[in-house]
């Protein structure tokens, strides 16, 4: 084979595989013609969605944000009325956060939740909050406090920036996998806008079936997210006598059944610091102080999401292999509500910091 006919050869292969390269992105778009949204807020109004998006819009100054919204009688209906009126396309695949206003989630979330994870145009792994404030007053809020291009929410539930022990961590994907369980709910963060701040905390939502059925407070989601192995370190105590901080924490669990009963033993250790003290406590006060506290706590919420019938810490799961299959659907309403929770925290104190403590 001659020469010449091998360098065409070549230079033929090499043109094939370009073109093919060129027409497999024949599609793309430029990430200057694309919007990529960082928070997407779900309202129902008069048998309608209204979609609230939060879009970065760089200058060559400064990153803004703009607000876009739309209503329709679909997510996708809007979501395609607002991609026809942009001057770019509209890509959900970067959406950090998702927000539902409280009225959307009293009624149901099941269709929506279920559509994103069938339609795939949203990342399962995106953050779920339901706002208790009307959500154009939440966006404007956002808006008009933002300083990293919107981004603000979505950090404050990110462990490496402003989230915090009492603060549930909910993406769509748990609540999509709930919507099916016999043994396991969840608890999504309830935000609103914030006074001096861009969002409050306001406690987190429990959601049954993917319907919002009651609530629990910041120090109760505290509980929630030890009990699903969100660490609470950092956290503050404050008691009438001492303020701790708690270090490490440590959470077992032992179930039985007794007389056709679901029992439960829980223990939690917790490693504390003593931050400050009112008076003269003694070391065995601040402990029993803490204990008691967290016990009363973990008392409160678990009788309130038993009536609500509401697993959101899984304890169901504990108790899987313990009860037939076909039981399984019966969890919620034979089982759970009857179940008995020994809950005990034991307390070690770690470090008393500069204070001079007595031990007795």
């Amino acid at each position: 084979m001659s020469r010449g006919l091998i360098h065409f050869g070549l230079r033929l292969l090499l043109t094939v595989t370009i073109l093919l390269a060129v027409c497999g992105c024949w599609d793309n778009k430029d990430i200057n013609h694309r919007a990529l949204p960082v928070v997407m807020g779900l309202d129902h109004q008069n048998g309608a969605y209204k979609v609230y998006l939060l879009i970065p819009h760089t200058t060559q100054r400064r990153t803004d944000v703009r607000i876009v919204t739309k209503e329709g009688s679909t997510i996708n209906q809007v979501v395609d009325k607002i991609a026809k009126d942009l001057e770019v396309d509209v890509d959900l695949l970067h959406l950090k956060v998702l927000v539902f206003h409280r009225a959307v989630a009293e009624a149901g979330m099941k269709d929506s939740i279920s559509s994103f994870m069938r339609a795939r145009d949203i990342s399962p792994k995106t953050i779920v909050a339901i706002s208790d404030d009307n959500l154009e007053t939440l966006f404007q809020k956002l808006k008009t406090s933002s300083t990293s291009g919107g981004m603000e929410i979505y950090n404050f539930f990110q462990k490496h920036a402003g989230w915090s022990p009492n603060v549930a961590q909910t993406r769509v994907w748990e609540i999509y996998r709930s919507l099916d369980s016999f043994t396991r709910d969840v608890a999504v963060p309830l935000i609103k806008a914030g006074q001096t701040t861009p969002i409050e905390s306001t406690g987190s939502a429990v959601i049954k079936n993917g319907m919002m059925v009651g609530r629990i407070t910041p120090d109760e989601t505290l509980l929630f997210n030890s009990f699903n192995g969100l660490a609470a370190q950092g956290k503050i105590e404050v008691m009438d006598r001492a303020s701790v901080m708690i270090l490490t924490e440590n959470l077992t669990h032992s179930s039985s059944f007794n007389d056709g009963k679901p029992v439960l033993n829980s223990r939690l250790t917790l490693k504390v610091t003593i931050l400050e003290t009112k008076g003269s406590p003694t070391e065995a006060m601040i402990k029993q102080d803490t204990e008691s506290l967290l016990t009363d706590r973990f008392g409160r919420m678990l009788r309130k999401i038993q009536s609500e019938e509401a697993d959101i810490l899984g304890l169901g799961q504990l108790f899987r292999t313990k009860i037939p299959r076909d039981r399984l659907t019966s969890w919620r309403t034979d089982y759970y509500p009857t179940m008995k929770v020994n809950f005990q925290v034991n307390t070690i104190i770690q470090n008393e910091g500069l204070l001079k403590m007595k031990n007795k």
